[in-house]
């Protein structure tokens, strides 16, 4: 190893189901407006049943979104607050961008990481 390079010591650390369903979310966004119990079994269906995000993950992070503007949300029926349509701003659709681009070699490292370790003690 030369001096100037750096040794990996810790598996990605900015990869994680918060990261992976704030992608999700804005994925399914950008192709249609939804509600937040909709995208909940959208990422579910995606993930092939495998893992589903909790109401207690995902509306948090609907809320934030909507702060910062990548999200904006509507009441179906305004005096009941019964249901709340979200669609993705102009905001939201560049910052989707941006973070599938930042991410997606982080997904990848994971991928490699975990593929290797199953191979070497488990096969």
């Amino acid at each position: 190893m030369s001096t100037g390079e750096k040794r990996n010591r810790q598996l990605p650390s900015k990869f994680n189901t918060t990261t992976i369903t704030k992608l999700f979310i804005l994925h399914f966004l950008n192709q249609k407006q939804c509600y937040g119990n909709e995208l909940i079994d959208l990422i579910e269906k995606s993930l092939k049943y495998i893992w589903r995000p909790s109401p207690g993950m995902i509306y948090p992070l609907l809320r934030d979104m909507e702060e910062n503007l990548l999200i904006t949300g509507q009441w179906t029926e305004p005096d009941k607050k019964t249901k709340r349509i979200y669609q993705i701003t102009d905001e939201g659709k560049k910052h989707y961008e941006i973070i599938k681009n930042i991410n997606k070699p982080l997904i990848e490292e994971s991928m490699y990481i975990l593929k290797y370790t199953i191979e070497t003690i488990y096969n």
